[in-house]
Parts: C-alpha cells; structure tokens; sequence
C-alpha cells in the first residue's frame, strides 16, 4: 500500500518531520503543522470520535484523559465533541492542591505524572488521549494513575504512533484498546 494509500493519509501529509531532532538519527513528528489547519484538525477530532469503542454499549466516556501538553489540545477537542469532561494529566509540580503521582523510567532517569485526587474516582469511565505514542511509558503511567483511582480506562487514543518504537503494543498487551490514525516508520 502506497502513502497515499494508507488510512488518513490525507491528514499524514500534513505532518512536518524534522530529521534528528531532538537528537541525531530521530526523525521528529511535529504535528503543529496538522494543528495550524482548521479542517484537518476539525477531521483529526472527528476520526478520533470515530475510533471510540462503542461495543459494549456504554456510550461516551464520563472523561477524556490528555497527556501535557499537546495531549490537552487533541482531549479538550474530542471531550467538547462527544459532551464530557476533560482530565488533565500534568508534569511533576504544576498542579496546585492535592494531588496524586506516579514515577515512570525514561531513557535517562525517571518522570512523574500528576493529576488533583478528586479529578476522578472509582467507576468513573475514561479514555485516554495523546498526539503519539512512542516507548509506551508514559501512556502507561498514566493509566496506572487513573486505575489507582478506581477509574476504568476503557481505551487509548493517539494520532500518531512509531509502531517500531512498540508503545501500543505494550498498552495492547497490558490488555488496552489502542487505536491511532497514522502510524509512521522509520523513514
């Protein structure tokens, strides 16, 4: 299958790649190029909406969970289109009040995610959002974080994935519906 050919290739096209950024041999995906043209970014949302899982018959999701920063952008968006709420999950210090955390492992060392202790709790239905899923990491300190409330996340969704980098597949083995609409090489 060609380019042209692949699934949302329309909106693939409009993503910048940098070569070796932040580093050399990377090939960074910059998808504020995608974001600076209001239909695309209007069809982003709406194929977004387009992959939640309806099968079990629950409806939309209570909330829409994003990853800082770009994650806000890409959850605020969806959770206005499908009338929930929104959750963010911050970096480590920048929630005022109660807060809870989990520490993930990065490459070189470790991060951390917060979110307010009432922003969720047990039951509560969620899905959550990022611009891309790389290693898998942090997606998955997340859903730890939300669990450890007692929230269910019901699914993950992510505009772009570097499958060979093997993040979904680790979510999908942890036993997460994760869906994509681009998924790149390593080209």
């Amino acid at each position: 299958m060609s380019k042209q050919d692949a699934p949302n290739a329309d909106l693939a096209e409009l993503i910048r790649t940098i070569p070796d950024h932040p580093k050399p041999g990377i090939m960074f995906r910059d998808i504020s190029t995608l974001m600076l043209d209001g239909g695309a970014f209007a069809a982003t949302i709406d194929r977004l909406a387009d992959l939640l899982s309806g099968e079990d018959g629950a409806g939309p999701p209570e909330l829409i969970a994003g990853i800082e920063a770009r994650g806000f952008v890409f959850a605020s968006a969806l959770a206005y289109r499908l009338g929930c709420g929104v959750l963010m999950l911050r970096k480590r210090g920048k929630l005022p009040g109660p807060r809870v955390s989990v520490e993930y492992a990065l490459e070189y060392g470790t991060d951390m995610l917060e979110m307010h202790d009432d922003a969720c709790g047990p039951g509560a239905s969620v899905v959550l959002v990022d611009d891309l899923i790389a290693t898998g990491g942090t997606a998955l300190a997340a859903v730890e974080l939300l669990e450890g409330r007692g929230s269910h996340v019901s699914q993950a969704l992510f505009v772009i994935d570097l499958p060979e980098l093997g993040g979904a597949q680790r979510l999908r083995d942890a036993g997460f519906r994760t869906e994509s609409l681009i998924a790149f090489g390593g080209e």
